[in-house]
């Protein structure tokens, strides 16, 4: 499993492990992947310097990426515009109305409350590429397709490669067009933000597409190493996990008991491929969630319409707080791909890498002796 990404960021296998764990970002680096830090928590640009110092000194020399979220211009963002002004009150009392209705107690008055969500905004996103350029990143994806060119140019003034997740073919070719220098072909069954296309499609579309003016990674419905030695097969140059970390040992966000799995994972560990569903109601755009009670209630007939982004974000941010914090399997905001069906134990990074590793290597075997 080594492909010419490896030697472009010095790692042994060409694995690229998206997560808004910075202990499982760091573990996936130390396995010989490449962890990619998702920074769309971070509100406060100090808190995101504090954790790449952290992952500098917990990844033994190894590289690192980082993802951010920046969208399409807000035209309010930067007026003397409260965003908050422009969510609908009947969107305010759904949610409360759902949450009362689901069990889901308020935070507690010492609670910190994540207003805002302003780490969707695109002027918090670019403080996060001015902060992660300090650090030794490998890396700078975003979650929104093509950052702006002057983001791109500056990522690689100081070195950087940018990646930019594709739904379709003439999403990569734009891509290109803009300098970046590395197209994720994320496929329907992907969890978060996700096209139309399945993966099996996608990803020769795309490949073909850019036609060697940049690499392309499989992001979609990967969780084994026979679906990586599927994916470069299809031409890829290597694979972007998301959703098979979540269940990972070391993953630590959230509500969790000591040697506890928290509820989230509880809910994943139960889920089955097909207990995922694509809706608007996580960020504004279409994003595959785990489908969970959360979820249904979205889909009642009482339900309105989810407002755009970052509108919906700021909606829902103290919601996803309170379910979090509940600790209730059954009422869980969580994005995930249909790969959840294969996620069944807690296991550490490292055998997570090791079973790629290993499949891919019997899937190669397997189809040699067909020749």
């Amino acid at each position: 499993m080594h492909t010419d990404l490896c030697d472009k960021f010095g790692i042994d296998y060409p694995i690229y492990g998206f997560t808004p764990s910075e202990d499982v970002a760091a573990a996936i680096s130390r396995a010989g992947g490449l962890g990619v830090l998702g920074c769309v928590r971070f509100n406060d640009p100090d808190e995101l310097d504090e954790v790449l110092n952290w992952m500098d000194e917990n990844t033994d020399g190894k590289p690192y990426g980082v993802d951010i979220v920046m969208p399409a211009k807000v035209p309010t963002e930067g007026a003397a515009v409260d965003l908050n002004q422009l969510i609908p009150p009947d969107h305010r009392a759904f949610v409360d109305r759902t949450l009362e209705h689901l069990g889901i107690p308020p935070l507690g008055a010492d609670s910190a409350r994540n207003e805002g969500v302003l780490g969707w905004l695109h002027s918090v996103a670019r403080s996060h590429v001015d902060v992660a350029l300090n650090h030794r990143i490998a890396l700078v994806a975003n979650a929104l397709g093509s950052p702006p060119t002057d983001v791109i140019g500056q990522a690689h003034e100081h070195g950087v490669p940018v990646a930019a997740l594709a739904g379709k073919a003439e999403h990569a070719r734009r891509h290109v067009e803009n300098g970046v220098d590395i197209v994720i072909a994320q496929g329907y069954e992907a969890g978060g933000h996700t096209g139309e296309i399945g993966s099996m499609v996608l990803l020769p579309e795309i490949v073909d597409a850019v036609a060697g003016d940049a690499a392309v990674l499989a992001a979609g419905g990967i969780g084994s190493g026979r679906q990586v030695a599927a994916a470069l097969a299809l031409g890829a140059q290597g694979v972007w996990m998301g959703s098979a970390w979540l269940t990972s040992a070391e993953y630590r966000l959230g509500a969790r008991q000591e040697g506890k799995p928290s509820a989230m994972q509880e809910a994943l560990l139960a889920a089955t491929s097909s207990d995922t569903v694509r809706t608007r109601i996580y960020s504004g755009k279409p994003a595959r969630l785990l489908k969970t009670e959360w979820t249904d209630a979205w889909s009642a007939p009482d339900a309105p319409d989810p407002l755009p982004m970052p509108l919906q974000n700021i909606l829902v941010s103290e919601a996803h707080q309170r379910i979090d914090r509940a600790g209730n399997s059954k009422v869980v905001a969580m994005p995930v791909g249909q790969i959840v069906g294969r996620m069944n134990e807690i296991r550490p990074v490292a055998d997570v890498v090791d079973e790629l590793v290993s499949g891919f290597e019997e899937a190669v075997s397997r189809l040699e002796k067909l020749r």
